[in-house]
C-alpha cells in the first residue's frame, strides 16, 4: 500500500469532476500525494492508503457506475479510510434547506462502506447539457417558476473546507 490518496468520481456533465479536482488540489496543498481519476479508469486500489469517492446524483441516487465502483471495490474500501461526496442540484434550490434529505441519498453507499466523512455539494445547472428532452423541459419550467437558477452553484469555499478536514481523517 502506497502513501497516495485517490480522489475518484463519476460525473455526467463535469460538475462532479470539477469538485473532485478541487478536493485533490486542496489535499495536495495540505501535503498529500494525490491522484484524481474518473472511476472508470480505476482498476486497483492497492497503491492508495485512502480513497475519496464522489458522484453526481440522478433520481436521488449516485450514478450507476459509481455504485458499481463501490460494489466492486467494497472489500478494499472497508479496509482503508474512505470519504464520500455527492454533487446535486437539489442543494441549489432557492427555497428550503434540503441537506438532511440529500444526506439520505448516501444510504446505499453507507450500506457498502463506512465513510469517515461525507461532503454534500451543489452542482451546475446548464439546461443545454441535460440529456433528455423531458428533463430539459422540466428544468426550464422549474427555472421559470423560481425553483432553480441556471449557472454554477458549487460553493468552492465549502468544498475547500471539507477537503482540508480530510487529511486528519484519512
Amino acid at each position: 500500500m502506497g502513501d497516495k490518496i485517490l480522489v475518484t468520481y463519476a460525473s455526467r456533465t463535469g460538475a462532479t469532476a470539477g469538485v473532485a479536482e478541487a478536493i485533490g488540489k486542496t489535499l495536495v496543498e495540505n501535503g498529500a500525494q494525490v491522484d484524481v481519476l474518473p472511476m472508470q479508469e480505476v482498476t486497483d486500489l492497492t497503491p492508495y492508503r485512502a480513497v475519496v469517492a464522489g458522484s453526481g446524483i440522478q433520481g436521488k441516487l449516485w450514478l450507476p457506475e459509481a455504485m458499481q465502483f463501490m460494489q466492486v471495490h467494497q472489500a478494499e474500501l472497508r479496509r482503508k479510510p474512505c470519504a464520500v461526496f455527492l454533487v446535486c442540484m437539489t442543494l441549489a434550490m432557492n427555497k428550503g434547506d434540503y441537506r438532511q434529505e440529500v444526506s439520505t441519498w448516501l444510504q446505499p453507499v453507507r450500506a457498502l462502506v463506512r465513510p469517515v466523512s461525507e461532503g454534500l455539494f451543489a452542482g451546475i445547472l446548464d439546461i443545454s447539457k441535460v440529456p433528455s428532452f423531458k428533463d430539459r423541459m422540466m428544468f426550464k419550467i422549474s427555472v421559470k417558476s423560481g425553483v432553480w437558477s441556471e449557472g454554477d452553484h458549487r460553493d468552492w469555499e465549502a468544498i475547500h473546507l471539507w477537503a482540508a478536514s480530510l487529511p486528519a481523517l484519512l
